[in-house]
């Protein structure tokens, strides 16, 4: 099935509007997945794979860390923009504060850009931090122990 761009544009739009609910509360409640194609391919500096399924366990992995994790976290999206006719780029931050006896609080920012297969749906997400996984994880440490 060939989609007209107008068709095509508003599924863009569906999905802009869909990633802007969803995104906030990722590390709360589940996304929805129709906007996503099966065969979805996913990057961070920590994963890659391809699939729906896979999709669905990192983000339920996500929640399930959060909870385990973190007393307080949040997904502050900062910006949602289509930047050409089959691309969405999301600038967002991560930050937290971590369930350990020491204070400690999490926070980077990264981006998303999801491009778009020929049907409308997202077949591509990949993410860029501001700082390598390392130095995300050494926020855990305490302060005298980060170095």
């Amino acid at each position: 099935m060939t989609l007209t761009d107008s068709d095509y544009q508003e599924k863009v739009e569906s999905a802009i509007a869909q990633l802007a609910h969803d995104l906030p509360t990722l590390f709360h409640q589940d996304i929805a997945y129709h906007i996503y194609s099966s065969d979805i391919f996913f990057q961070d500096p920590v994963n890659t794979f391809q699939g729906k399924l896979n999709y669905r366990i990192i983000f339920w992995t996500l929640r399930f860390h959060a909870r385990l994790f973190f007393k307080e976290i949040y997904f502050d999206v900062a910006e949602i923009k289509q930047t050409a006719p089959n691309i969405i780029k999301v600038w967002w931050t991560v930050r937290g504060k971590l369930r350990v006896p020491w204070q400690a609080n999490i926070f980077f920012n990264g981006d998303s850009t999801y491009r778009f297969n020929e049907q409308g749906l997202i077949h591509s997400h990949q993410d860029n931090w501001d700082r390598s996984p390392k130095a995300v994880l050494k926020q855990f440490l305490p302060q005298n122990r980060q170095t």
